[in-house]
């Protein structure tokens, strides 16, 4: 599969944009365990405008992880070309444009998953930030704004004409959110339209190897991306890789599932500081499925999402790792 002049070969694996999720640190590590391309967290046109730190802090893309993309969004034209412009500045392989964010923050202000109600202003952006730039651009983008407006068969189509030169389709609606199941039969139909010509990337519910599988065999697309499963499991990306690639199963032993979740904690902490360092490692803690399942964890559970400093939450993951699981490599 290429996009542009990206080779990413055949079947591959994307880390999705995911706010205060795809930092440079997660991205590199995914990267080393399998992802094919790697995506950034996304970046308000607005702010990039403003120069917010936390924003541009955002563009900062380490050579080992590449190929990556920088994903912004915004509900206006103007802004949205001038933020491309500061991202094509800033060295990523390729643009992404967020039509895809539910939450209401975004959509609820017009932008992201938003655009869906507004598809001649969806189609005008597009367009202008392919104009603007010259570096692949792609979107990412939703099934419809509800189930009564699952237009993305011929958005898709729409889409490509703007220009862009692949498409990231999640397979729920605006208002599903993330919830119900993620309608790959609705990214099949996409994929079956003889006048799509670019790539097309499947996303939602891609948990497992046998379900990254089953999106090439059942329903064609020409990559898969990644997301929720990946938070505090940044390995789901050797089990899929080493799946698609048709090599024996592999995976990685809980001693190595504790370093690496000690290097998202301490690289976070060396990029921001420990206080807010810790803050933003918290989600991937309390996702990993590391932690699922364990009888009588509430009160160490607790006492690990509250840590404020690195000896007191290393001490805590020291106990569940050596006291609480069995690590018998």
């Amino acid at each position: 599969m290429k996009i542009g002049n990206i080779d990413l070969g055949p079947r591959p694996v994307m880390l999705a944009p995911m706010e205060d999720v795809t930092d440079h640190s997660f991205r590199l590590i995914c990267k080393e365990l399998g992802a094919d391309m790697v995506y950034t967290e996304f970046v308000s046109a607005d702010a990039l405008i403003r120069n917010i730190s936390a924003t541009t802090r955002k563009l900062h893309i380490d050579s080992r992880e590449r190929p990556t993309a920088i994903q912004i969004y915004g509900r206006e034209t103007d802004p949205m070309v001038e933020a491309a412009r500061i991202v094509e500045e800033a060295g990523p392989d390729l643009l992404d444009i967020n039509f895809g964010c539910p939450v209401k923050k975004v959509a609820g202000k017009g932008a992201g998953a938003g655009m869906l109600r507004d598809i001649p202003k969806m189609l005008e952006i597009t367009k202008a930030v392919v104009k603007a730039v010259k570096i692949p651009v792609t979107v990412k983008t939703r099934l419809g704004w509800d189930h009564d407006s699952r237009i993305i068969v011929d958005l898709a189509e729409q889409l490509q004409d703007c220009g862009i030169q692949a498409l990231t389709v999640h397979g729920r609606t605006r208002s599903q959110m993330y919830t119900g199941q993620a309608d790959w039969e609705m990214i099949a139909r996409v994929k079956d339209n003889p006048r799509l010509t670019i790539p097309l990337i499947g996303n939602g519910d891609i948990t497992t190897p046998q379900r990254a599988i089953e999106a090439f065999d059942r329903y064609g697309v020409d990559g898969v991306m990644i997301g929720r499963a990946s938070i505090g499991a940044p390995w789901i990306f050797n089990d899929v890789s080493r799946e698609l690639k048709g090599l024996p199963p592999q995976p990685l032993s809980n001693t190595a599932k504790f370093r690496l979740l000690r290097r998202q904690i301490t690289e976070s902490i060396a990029n921001i500081d420990e206080h807010r360092g810790i803050l933003h490692i918290r989600r991937h803690l309390a996702a990993s499925p590391l932690f699922k399942g364990i009888p009588n964890f509430r009160e160490t559970r607790i006492a690990m999402l509250r840590a404020d400093t690195w000896p007191e939450l290393d001490a805590i993951l020291n106990h569940i790792e050596t006291d609480i699981l069995s690590t018998n490599d």
